[in-house]
This record gives structure tokens, C-alpha cells and sequence, in this order.
């Protein structure tokens, strides 16, 4: 018992000799950090933020992710027969997948890395995002909202190949093709169209481009439209024809999803071609004008050219001519007024009109959801109108058509060549690790939602 009471006693005693010691040189610790803590880190609104900028930019690239789900798997999903339904969904949706994690992983980086020196690619500096943080800025916004903007671009671009191969190419190929393109061919026209590359002038001209020189390309002419519709015509020549092309049991299968489709695509579009301002300002007002009136035009035009060609104005012919308007209008669509809207979308739907039936039936590809004919067609009729009709806005004193028009033209051939060739290889990359990309004669004909994925989309 003594000895307990001494214990005891001790303990009592050093904890008390511990706290009178310790208090005063606590609280004056604490005193000497309140002294010494550092300033308040600056606000959004010293770091330069704008929230009304911030907040128009998160629901313009929702609306761009909207464009790709659901809005483009349905615009697709309807036009192919019911047995491959599911497939397009699923290509579509795994696109979306995949090309948000190569983007997060390497694509920003590669791409965005300005260098005003005429590079194809950007660098290293920040792959996996790093240094995109919390307080990081672009602008007036911060710099997440500004990555997750354009990733969303990552992953319409590659969606929209998947239309010129529906419905016989196997779905493994379709990620290696995916992959490889988008590395070898989305990532360098994007840095050459805005990350300060070949497209521009750079500090010091280039072999392309001289000093002050730079093609128009706002929203993705060249970019998107351009680079994904040549990608579609190779993949769909190399691929071959479907089983039965030319038959009448080619029909899409629901008219009505393609149209809902193509209505989710036009109210997104307001998102991909007013957000390319990266501000709530009065070129993104004059954007989105202008991307009604071109595609109200296209569509009304292509209505009218069909029914006085075939007799019959469709419902997948508007919907059509609205998706034709909306890709050319979209290079020129922070630079032309509302009558070089109606001039492009008139010009975009007659153009494309034609080689979307015309045209590929002389030439005899198949391109099972006209993905050259309306997206790579409409993306060069619009970056050549950009060069003659930038001019209509005003503000432009210095502006030459001849020599814009010469700059839009070389940008769109470097395109052209560039997808083409990374088309091909990748192609044939996929075709070995694949053992061939397209399915097989029988896989082809029971339809590829059942033997791709074990499930059925649709009951016909």
C-alpha cells in the first residue's frame, strides 16, 4: 500500500511539475505561431478567377459529354440495323472511358504544352496532371475545369470513327485503333491547331506557317471534324464493305432514336462551340448565335435538296443536314457574323449532301454512317468558308481573303495527310494484335451485340 501511495504520489507530482513547466511555453509557441503563420492564400478573384467564366465553362463541357452520352451513341445507335444496336453504345461508352484516363495520363500533357516554336507534340512537364491543383488557373478559370473541358473533345473525336466501321469490326479493335489515333493523330493536329504548333506562325514562322500567320480554326474544324472523317474513310476502305450492302435491309432500325440523337448533339453543340471562348462574354453569345442559325440552315437546305432529289424530305435526311451544319460552322464559329452563318450552312448542306450519297456511291467505300461524307466533308467546307468569311465580323482591317484562305487550305491538307497516315498504321497495328479487325462472316450476320458483348440491344 506504501508503496503504491508513493507511486501514486510521484506520478501526481511530475505531471504537475509537467504542467506548470510546459503551459507557459505552450501558449507562447502558440503565440509565436500566430506571429509567424503565413498570409491567407489569395481568393479565386485575386488568383484572376471569374466565377461567372467558371460556371458557363462546367455546363459547356457538360453539354460537350452529352454530345458523346447519349447524344452520339444514339444518333448512331438508330441508324444501324437492331442487332448491332448495343455495340455502338458500348464502343461509344468505352471510348469515353478510355480516352478520359489516357487524357488524364498523358494526352493534356502532349497536347497543351504551349511552345510557339512549331512542334507537333507538347512535352512531359505534366503528365498525369501534375501541378494541376486546387489554386492552378487558366485564365479566368481554374485549370481542372479547363482539362475536363477539352477531354471532352478527347473523347467526341475518336467516338465519331466508330460510324464509318459499325457493324463488322471487332470490339478489341476498336481500343487498340482508338488508342493509337488518338495518340499519333488527335494529340499532335491538336497542338498544332492550339497548342502554339505548326498551324500557327509561332514566334519565328515555320516550314508551314509564316511569322503572324495562323489558320482559324475556333472549335475543331481541322482538329475534330476534319482528322476523325478522314480517319473514318480509311478505316471503312481498309475494313471492306458490310454483308448485303446496298440492300434494302441496310435501313436504320429506329428513326426516332437517331433523330433524338441528333437533337441532343445541336443542344450540345452550344457547349462545344461557345465554351471554345473559355468565357461568359460577347464572342460566346455571337458563337452560340451563330451555331443555330448555320444549323437551322443546313438542315432546312438539306430537307429541301432531298425532297426535290428524292421525292421525299426524310426525318434522318434533317437530322442529317443539322449534324452537317453544325461541324462546318464549327472552325468559324467565334469568327463570322450571322450572314457567313447562313452562307455556311447552306454551302455545308448542299456539299455534303452530295458526297454523303453521290459521291460515295461512285466511289463505291462504305461509310455506314457518313461519317466522311458529313464530318470530314463538312469540317473542310467550313475551315475554307472561315478564310473568306472572317472578314464579316468586322475589327479584322489587315484580313486578306486570298491569304487566309491559302493559310485554312495548307491546314486542312497537313490534316488530311496526317490522319491518314496514322489511320493506316493503326489500322494494321490493331489488325495484328487482333488477328484481323473485322469479325467474322457469321459473327457479322447473327450482329455484333450478341457476339461481342452476350447481350441483345434490341427485339426486332
Amino acid at each position: 500500500m506504501t508503496i503504491k501511495r508513493t507511486l501514486l504520489g510521484t506520478l501526481t507530482g511530475v505531471l504537475f511539475i509537467m504542467a506548470v513547466t510546459l503551459l507557459p511555453v505552450e501558449s507562447l509557441n502558440a503565440q509565436d505561431a500566430a506571429d509567424t503563420a503565413p498570409a491567407d492564400p489569395p481568393s479565386f478573384a485575386e488568383r484572376g478567377g471569374d466565377t461567372g467564366d467558371t460556371a458557363w465553362m462546367i455546363v459547356a463541357t457538360a453539354l460537350v459529354l452529352f454530345m458523346t452520352i447519349p447524344g452520339l451513341s444514339l444518333f448512331y445507335g438508330g441508324l444501324v440495323r437492331g442487332r448491332n444496336i448495343l455495340s455502338i453504345l458500348v464502343q461509344c461508352f468505352a471510348i469515353t472511358c478510355l480516352m478520359s484516363i489516357l487524357w488524364v495520363a498523358y494526352g493534356y500533357s502532349l497536347s497543351a504544352e504551349v511552345d510557339n516554336n512549331g512542334n507537333y507534340f507538347g512535352g512531359f512537364e505534366q503528365l498525369f496532371l501534375k501541378g494541376i491543383g486546387v489554386e492552378a488557373m487558366h485564365g479566368t478559370i481554374p485549370d481542372s475545369v479547363w482539362v475536363t473541358f477539352q477531354m471532352t473533345f478527347a473523347i467526341i473525336t475518336p467516338a465519331l470513327i466508330v460510324g464509318a466501321f459499325a457493324e463488322r469490326i471487332k470490339f478489341s479493335s476498336v481500343l487498340i485503333f482508338c488508342t493509337i489515333w488518338f495518340t499519333f493523330s488527335y494529340i499532335p493536329v491538336w497542338h498544332m491547331a492550339w497548342g502554339g504548333g505548326l498551324f500557327s506562325g509561332g514566334d519565328n514562322g515555320n516550314w508551314l506557317m509564316s511569322q503572324g500567320q495562323g489558320a482559324i480554326d475556333f472549335a475543331g474544324g481541322t482538329v475534330v471534324h476534319i482528322n476523325a472523317g478522314i480517319a473514318g474513310l480509311v478505316t471503312c476502305i481498309l475494313l471492306g464493305k458490310r454483308r448485303g450492302y446496298g440492300s434494302s435491309s441496310m435501313s436504320p432500325h429506329s428513326v426516332p432514336l437517331t433523330l433524338v440523337g441528333a437533337s441532343m448533339l445541336w443542344v450540345g453543340w452550344f457547349g462545344f462551340n461557345a465554351g471554345s471562348e473559355v468565357a461568359a462574354d460577347g464572342v460566346a453569345g455571337m458563337a452560340l448565335l451563330i451555331t443555330q442559325v448555320a444549323t437551322a440552315t443546313a438542315a432546312f437546305t438539306w430537307m429541301v435538296v432531298e425532297w426535290i432529289v428524292a421525292k421525299k424530305p426524310t426525318a434522318v435526311g434533317i437530322a442529317t443536314g443539322a449534324v452537317a451544319g453544325l461541324v462546318a460552322i464549327t472552325p468559324a464559329s467565334g469568327s463570322v457574323g450571322p450572314v457567313g452563318a447562313l452562307v455556311i450552312g447552306l454551302a455545308s448542306a448542299v456539299v455534303c449532301y452530295f458526297c454523303a450519297t453521290s459521291l460515295k456511291k461512285c466511289l463505291g467505300y462504305d461509310d455506314s454512317l457518313d461519317v466522311f461524307g458529313v464530318h470530314g466533308i463538312g469540317g473542310i467546307v467550313g475551315a475554307l468558308l472561315t478564310g473568306c468569311l472572317v472578314i464579316g465580323t468586322g475589327g479584322t482591317e489587315s484580313f486578306e481573303i486570298g491569304v487566309q484562305l491559302w493559310v485554312q487550305l495548307k491546314s486542312i491538307i497537313v490534316t488530311i495527310v496526317w490522319s491518314a497516315v496514322v489511320s493506316v498504321a493503326a489500322f494494321y497495328i490493331a489488325s495484328a494484335l487482333t488477328g484481323g479487325c473485322r469479325v467474322s462472316e457469321d459473327e457479322e450476320v447473327q450482329g455484333l451485340d450478341l457476339n461481342s458483348h452476350g447481350e441483345s440491344g434490341y427485339n426486332s
